[in-house]
């Protein structure tokens, strides 16, 4: 290479140092603040290029992204003072990269830090003027909600961090807890068992009183009705025999003494002793029978 060639990649390379010391950009993705020999100069840069004195300006960077926390699991007492273990998270971000740099110089461990102290904080004073059964389902959701929103305030104030969610992951009881709340919860699962099926057995007392009830109440009903039917149809045959005998007594008469013979006379081995002149077997007889 020649001379002029090494001259000008040297003026080249010294034009990219002094450019880079003086040039900076700032991602979509991240938010930027401006030194001035330590002091703070400029905050809240929106992202692009931009210029800085060199070696007297310095630029510092941070993620302006959403960030998750994931807390330690820590010990907190409801209003009846039993224990709990709660294991959360938090979602938050820069929105003041000012208030963050004096907060935290921009030490993400730090900020990390503060924020769950302050969560601790917050869950302590939340859990304690609940109940177990709030604090597990009764009002978790308004828990969370009025700790994000108090959490949100603060954390704004002292280090320029917006708190976008707080969720709890997970609630679990010490193990010296957890059998004798098992015991009690089996204990009272059998009670309301065992009330269910009294009830149970009670209703069905009830139902088979009501089915053995009903069922005497028809059959008398069947029965009441047979003998009206029997009694209406022994009328309607009574008078049916009254009349035939009414048209022709003689024929009547005789129509039942040959039913009586035949019912008599049916079974072979039957003796009996009678007078041939009685009335039984006038119409045996030879002669004519009319008087």
């Amino acid at each position: 290479m020649s001379m002029k060639g090494t001259i000008f990649v040297a003026i080249l390379v010294v034009l990219g140092a002094l450019m880079s010391s003086v040039l900076y950009r700032v991602h979509e993705r991240e938010t930027a603040i401006v030194l001035e020999f330590g002091d703070l100069k400029k905050a809240n840069i929106e992202p692009g290029l931009g210029f800085k004195l060199p070696i007297i300006e310095e630029v510092k960077k941070f993620d302006r992204r959403v960030l998750t926390l994931d807390a330690s699991p820590e010990t907190y007492y409801t209003l009846e003072k039993k224990p709990l273990i709660v294991d959360s998270f938090v979602k938050w971000r820069v929105s003041d990269s000012e208030a963050f740099y004096k907060g935290t110089s921009f030490d993400e461990i730090r900020a990390s830090r503060l924020l769950q102290e302050r969560v601790n904080e917050g869950l302590r004073n939340q859990i304690s003027k609940r109940e177990m059964f709030e604090v597990i389902s009764g009002e978790r959701d308004q828990l969370m909600d009025e700790l994000r929103t108090d959490l949100d305030v603060v954390m704004r104030d002292s280090i320029g961090v917006e708190v976008i969610d707080v969720r709890v992951k997970k609630i679990d009881l010490p193990p010296e807890v957890s059998s004798t709340v098992y015991e009690r919860m089996n204990s009272e699962r059998e009670i309301e068992a065992r009330q269910y099926r009294a009830e149970g057995e009670e209703q069905a007392l009830a139902i088979r009183a009501k089915a053995d009830r009903d069922a005497v109440v028809l059959e008398a009903e069947a029965y009441r009705e047979s003998e009206q039917l029997r009694g209406d149809g022994d009328a309607k045959a009574a008078s049916q025999y009254a009349s035939a005998y009414n048209r022709d007594p003689e024929f009547y008469e005789f129509y039942r003494s040959i039913n009586a013979y035949g019912e008599v006379f049916a079974n072979k081995s039957d003796l009996l002793v009678l007078d041939p002149n009685s009335e039984f077997f006038k119409y045996l007889q030879n002669g004519d029978v009319r008087r």
